[in-house]
């Protein structure tokens, strides 16, 4: 039972940011519980649990005597997390390395779904993939702490927000990630880590951008 009850809060969580980053549900909406149990055919309850859920990866947030709402999430924001993941993703590359030394072959099959989905404009296909690529990297580190850490960041809701707000430039993503396969292949973990973070500060959206909402 309970493990269907979670199987329900979780597809709920999956729909609600669906809907959210798609821009059906607008930043400063406010999403009452019976209504979109209502929409979505379940119960209030699993709305009320995936709303908690969502409003710790900041997708919306609560305040007394407003209920729930969209948050506008603005461009600082996003610059910190992508800061954030670059340190996290650095740290872990020092131990990932060994790891990746007898080859990268997985690591590439996902830059190369990760590029077919930019070629495609298939944004949410593209950002699922970049998380699984730096995920696997994290996770190759052993460091489970490092890695919960890093999830904490619910880092390709962010890439989602990212794409929505404009295109990345998909040469540099070719060659940024050509560069960091190379150097994990060689078990150089430091310089892994360095260009892992610099791939992080430059995709986070510009600092002069004017773009306050993830409407896509």
């Amino acid at each position: 039972m309970s493990v269907k009850k979670a199987s329900v809060r979780d597809q709920v969580r999956r729909t609600l940011t669906e809907r959210i980053l798609a821009g059906h549900y607008k930043p400063g909406e406010r999403l009452i519980e019976l209504q979109v149990a209502r929409e979505l055919g379940t119960s209030q309850g699993s709305v009320r649990e995936a709303l908690r859920e969502l409003e710790a990866t900041h997708l919306v947030e609560t305040t007394p005597h407003r209920g729930t709402r969209v948050r506008i999430v603005g461009v600082p924001e996003i610059r910190e997390a992508y800061s954030a993941r670059g340190l996290l993703e650095q740290a872990a590359a020092g131990t990932a390395a060994a790891a990746f030394v007898s080859g990268v072959e997985e690591l590439r099959a996902e830059v190369a779904c990760i590029l077919r989905a930019a070629d495609a404009k298939d944004y949410a296909d593209q950002a699922a993939h970049v998380y699984t690529l730096h995920r696997m990297i994290v996770a190759a580190s052993g460091n489970a702490t490092l890695l919960r850490l890093w999830e904490s960041l619910a880092f390709e809701t962010w890439v989602r927000i990212r794409l929505g707000w404009g295109e990345i430039n998909r040469k540099l993503a070719e060659t940024s990630y050509a560069r960091i396969l190379a150097t994990l292949e060689r078990g150089d973990g430091a310089a892994a880590g360095q260009l892992l973070r610099e791939h992080a500060e430059a995709f986070a959206p510009p600092a002069e951008s004017a773009v306050t909402t993830t409407s896509a």
